[in-house]
């Protein structure tokens, strides 16, 4: 209509720029067809149909002969990156930035230029310090169609492919960095899997004027990007590479905080056993930042789900020791499950293992597994210390005392490396006792500190220990080099009923094994006779004896310390002083008679006496049960 009624050139170049806004492809022949176009005029008209996807128009224009490989002033838009401007660019870039995918594959079949460069990037490049700054889109240095299909990439990436496909070498560099760089720095996991099926290299590294040196895999760490890191992860690249300064990936997540990341080189096997140029492990970084929690936390949830924590030096980095501080049971449990062969008894730097960690820390739990575990509690750490020395200075060592006897009760005594006899006597558990007596533990062993269970039963006041340990051969006279007894023991105790004990069973041998001392007779009004004084139960009686004969045999009623009222009389007549004597003590038999005799001192008549009349005691109830 506008060429037959003689439109003017003005008009009919309006039409069509506006044919190709619309996708007008006939209207757009017709147009070109009446010579009334110029070429700047079609060109935009070009770039214009490219960036919207008008592949009928695109195709009549270049069928016109319009230059596709021309260069035209156009309003570019896009999300993401956000971009809103105008840019002299080519109907390809014009296609690439609009996602036209049909259009771009268009364009190449015709032939077009590959190798142009346009400034549309958001990220600016230091090939100096190697620093990436976010400058917003079109500000960053030119770079090349492949580089913006990647930084505007078209969801289905038919135009990356396509433009791989007619770009060769894919590992070109720019400005020291290639295309994979440049995925990452765009956080585009998907743009990323395709240049890595096109062939391109995962371990390229970059090296800055200044030194500094770093893969793929270091740029998606240091930026946080896990889907990226992922990507790289999965295509085997070098997991533990290292930077100029020797950090790795996992330091990298780490010194950035990235918890995603850690999670994602954590899963595949990072080592933490590994240290950078200035020693630093991915655990002391992750002390000096302040993120030893987020780091314990990911750790133990890893090891709670059954990865494995991979360390080729436990000198810098002990999954063992490290779930051993931390307190978490479960999670040892879990460790000690997936790693059966193991050493739980591996130690740090200063020897100390993890079960000494455990009772440090005040871990009971933790403490329970690893000793049921096999842990071996006897191993010293390089001051000399085991785990009983260092339970010793905490509130709760009776708690795990109570886990060793369990153990011990368990495994047997002998199994453990620890005095589990010794430990239910001071801790006064009968039954424990009982059943490591039964086991065979030695009644009279001593401990590190030359203690017997004896000895620390009668230190606790535990009477009924005491009672039970007699009654199975314990030693009552056992002296330590501190020349402690368990009756001096008894007595410090304060308990009146632990010290009887103790007491009755030393009078019972005192006064079973016999001993020298001297006899009164004729009741005060005879000379003192030195005799060898013992006792002995038969036939339901207490028989105190000094001789053979009948006379020298006397069946015991009571013993008492001191004299008779005739004793102190008839002494006194004589002109003799000692009717008070200390060790002086007198046996009353069942006949009335009472025969006095003479201790070495005031304590072994007390032993005689006490002796005496326990033992007659126990002959008179055997009578009355029999």
């Amino acid at each position: 209509m506008l060429l037959k009624a003689g439109a003017s050139q003005p008009a009919c170049e309006e039409a069509l720029l506006e044919a190709s806004c619309h996708g007008q492809a006939d209207l757009a022949y017709m147009l070109m067809a009446s010579e009334l176009i110029r070429q700047n005029v079609a060109l935009h008209a070009l770039v214009t149909a490219s960036s919207r996807g008008f592949t009928g128009v695109v195709a009549t224009l270049i069928k016109c002969g319009v230059d596709a490989d021309g260069v035209d002033r156009v309003l570019l838009r896009s999300l993401k990156p956000p971009l809103h401007t105008n840019v002299d660019c080519t109907a390809l870039v014009a296609a690439v930035v609009g996602r036209q995918a049909t259009v771009v594959h268009q364009l190449l079949q015709a032939g077009v230029r590959t190798d142009c460069e346009v400034k549309l990037g958001a990220w600016s490049w230091d090939p100096v310090s190697g620093e990436e700054l976010r400058v917003g889109a079109g500000l960053a240095e030119a770079y090349g169609i492949t580089w913006c299909a990647v930084e505007y990439y078209e969801c289905s990436g038919a135009i990356l492919r396509a433009l791989l496909h007619h770009h060769h070498p894919i590992d070109t560099p720019h400005q020291g960095r290639t295309l994979i760089f440049h995925s990452i720095l765009c956080n585009n996991p998907r743009a990323l899997n395709i240049l890595l099926d096109a062939g391109s290299n995962p371990e390229f590294t970059v090296r800055t004027k200044r030194g500094l040196k770093f893969r793929p895999i270091h740029l998606a760490a240091r930026l946080g990007s896990h889907t990226t890191l992922q990507q790289l992860v999965l295509r085997q690249c070098d997991l533990n590479s290292r930077t100029e300064s020797g950090e790795t990936a996992l330091m990298l997540c780490v010194k950035g905080r990235h918890e995603e990341c850690f999670l994602v080189v954590t899963d595949v096997g990072a080592d933490f056993g590994l240290v950078n140029y200035k020693g630093q492990s991915a655990f002391s970084i992750a002390e000096s930042n302040g993120w030893c929690p987020d780091f314990e936390r990911v750790i133990l949830n890893a090891i709670r789900l059954g990865k494995k924590i991979h360390s080729s030096d436990h000198t810098v980095f002990s999954p063992l020791l490290f779930v051993a501080r931390s307190g978490d049971s479960v999670a040892m449990r879990r460790l000690l499950e997936k790693e059966s062969g193991m050493s739980l008894n591996e130690q740090d730097q200063d020897g100390n293992t993890p079960v000494m960690a455990a009772v440090s820390l005040g871990f009971i739990d933790m403490f329970r597994v690893l000793v049921f575990a096999g842990a071996d509690v006897r191993l010293p750490n390089k001051k000399g210390e085991t785990v009983f020395t260092l339970s010793e200075s905490f509130e709760k060592r009776d708690e795990f005392e109570q886990v060793m006897l369990e153990f011990a009760l368990e495994r047997g005594d002998r199994s453990v490396g620890f005095c589990a006899l010794h430990c239910a006597a001071r801790r006064g558990d009968l039954r424990a006792v009982q059943l490591l007596a039964g086991m065979g533990c030695g009644v009279d062993t001593e401990d590190e500190d030359g203690y017997t269970p004896l000895m620390l039963a009668a230190k606790g006041g535990h009477a009924h220990v005491c009672r039970f340990l007699i009654g199975h051969g314990a030693n009552v006279e056992s002296e330590n080099w501190r020349g402690e007894t368990p009756l001096t023991l008894a007595q410090k105790s304060g308990v009146s009923e632990a010290e009887s004990v103790v007491l009755d069973e030393l009078a019972r041998r005192f006064v079973v094994g016999g001993g020298r001392v001297g006899k009164h007779t004729r009741e005060g009004k005879g000379r003192v006779h030195g005799k060898v004084l013992c006792m002995v139960v038969y036939g339901g009686r207490s028989v105190v004896s000094w001789g053979t004969s009948g006379r020298r045999n006397v069946v015991c009623k009571e013993a008492r310390v001191g004299a008779s009222a005739v004793f102190r009389k008839n002494r006194m007549r004589k002109g003799k002083g000692d009717a008070n004597a200390a060790g002086l003590f007198r046996v009353v038999t069942t006949k009335g008679r009472e025969v006095h005799f003479v201790a070495q001192d005031g304590w072994s008549a007390e032993l005689w006496v006490r002796g005496i009349n326990l033992l007659t005691t126990e002959a008179t109830s055997f009578v009355s049960l029999a």
